[in-house]
């Protein structure tokens, strides 16, 4: 699923192809459920005659400003991306909804696990404001952390996975961020110490930033794979440290990388550098 970095690097290749200021002048719908609960008859008429002013992100959501006060949220969950294609151009198999815009341009939504959402809507802070803090704004200090881990008691890598909690996190990130402050991903939230804390909060700015410089995290070459919108893969994977490495050397202390599953998602962890918690170890 693509995360903060790939959102971002998306969000950028629209705003670098300066589609702000196009007018939609049509829209088409392949699978209705990609703009549920509306009919796809209704998403039509409602985005027809809209213009794109710009757009952001907000956790993993793309967001595009819209003319006369409308939001179109786009969601890639598993496998959904956007590619830009001249008019006229034959229409893949898997992109469901197609924007045709008045600069003989058509902005596709591709999906093939179909799992992706384009929610519009007038009031997207219903959406939006469930959403925790964006953890690369200046807002996200050490000591906003340690007040977002004050009360928790949770383990560590599905806390980290929660939007509510962070934004933009998911299982890649999080794997990376916990190997850097080298704590386990079942470690208990209120364990943490000040150190702790500190290492993490570095850690996930440092991973995001890091994904963020080399476009995305682009795993493999399956049709799920992360794809910017002119189509490159991000240059990521070769800077990851742990995830999806296991049986490898680990980059720190050179001891093998393991697999686990943590919340019924797969999980890399150095051993060493990421010791199990001495309650699961008594547990043991």
């Amino acid at each position: 699923m693509p995360e903060l970095p790939e959102v971002q690097t998306v969000v950028d290749n629209l705003n670098g192809l300066g589609i702000g200021g196009s007018t939609i002048t049509n829209a088409s719908v392949h699978w209705p459920k990609t703009v549920a609960p509306i009919t796809p008859a209704k998403f039509r008429k409602q985005i027809k005659g809209l213009r794109i002013n710009r757009f952001s992100r907000r956790g993993k959501y793309v967001v595009a400003n819209l003319s006369q006060g409308w939001t179109l949220l786009i969601h890639l969950r598993m496998t959904g991306r956007l590619n830009w294609a001249a008019t006229g151009t034959r229409r893949g198999i898997h992109e469901h909804v197609v924007l045709q815009l008045d600069q003989a341009n058509e902005l596709r939504f591709h999906d093939t696990r179909k799992f992706g959402r384009l929610f519009l809507t007038q009031t997207p802070e219903t959406v939006l404001a469930k959403i925790g803090p964006e953890p690369l704004e200046k807002s996200f200090t050490r000591k906003r952390l340690r007040h977002l881990l004050q009360g928790k008691r949770r383990q560590m890598k599905p806390l980290l996975l929660d939007q509510t909690f962070i934004a933009g996190l998911g299982n890649i990130y999080v794997d990376e961020a916990l190997w850097s402050a080298r704590i386990h991903p079942l470690r208990v939230s209120s364990s943490l110490t000040e150190n702790e804390i500190s290492a993490l909060h570095k850690a996930i700015r440092l991973v995001l930033r890091r994904g963020l410089k080399n476009m995305g995290t682009s795993l493999g070459t399956g049709k799920g794979n992360f794809y910017s919108v002119a189509g490159r893969k991000g240059r990521n994977a070769d800077e990851l440290k742990v995830f999806r490495r296991n049986g490898e050397a680990c980059p720190r202390c050179q001891a093998l990388i393991e697999r686990l599953n943590v919340a019924q998602r797969g999980t890399h962890i150095c051993p060493v550098c990421q010791p199990v918690p001495k309650a699961l170890q008594r547990q043991g």
